[in-house]
């Protein structure tokens, strides 16, 4: 009988900016099983795109990462997290701007929460960026999930406006700096 592996997964809720340019990334990764865009950190059930797009839901653009943390270990996603987004800027991402755009780590476990907290001092002592760390650590409420054609939208959507201007220099650089932790 094969063993149940499905108690050594976990999950990890992050948000970085627009979920269309975390999601192949972290698809990218060996480890990562799946990766779902949606909503989370607001105040209001179920909502839609329209809706966050108000900047008036409290919700972020996330990205939900199941994962294998013997193959890739929370503190790793969480290191790479802090090296594909600009964790300094508050409420924008590049052009993008708003609450919806925040950098965020809605921790599942008291154990993820110390993990962020000690990557968060960790990058901020290394002074990687010119600017102290302003992402948001808060404990995940409910992440909904985005609508079916926002997930893969890089995938689906490569030549796209926004696709090709601002998606797929993330992806190229993302995988020439981590080329050695992608899949095969």
């Amino acid at each position: 009988m094969m063993p149940d592996r499905s108690r050594t997964r976990e999950s990890a809720t992050i948000a970085g900016g627009c979920f269309w340019c975390l999601q192949p990334l972290f698809q990218d990764l060996r480890g990562v099983e799946k990766v779902e865009v949606g909503y989370s950190g607001g105040h209001l059930a179920n909502p839609s795109y329209e809706a966050v797009c108000t900047d008036t839901t409290g919700h972020a653009e996330a990205v939900q990462i199941t994962f294998d943390p013997q193959t890739i270990p929370f503190v790793d996603i969480l290191r790479i997290f802090f090296s594909v987004h600009d964790p300094t800027t508050l409420n924008r991402q590049g052009a993008d701007v708003g609450t919806q755009y925040r950098s965020a780590i809605f921790y599942h476990t008291p154990e993820q929460e110390k993990t962020a907290k000690q990557v968060i001092a960790e990058v901020n002592g290394a002074e990687i960026w010119r600017h102290p760390i302003v992402t948001e650590v808060a404990p995940l409420g409910t992440f909904y999930r985005a609508e079916e054609y926002h997930q893969d939208y890089f995938r689906k959507n490569p030549t796209a406006g926004y696709c090709r201007a601002v998606v797929a220099p993330k992806v190229v650089k993302f995988r020439k700096q981590f080329a050695e932790r992608l899949k095969k």
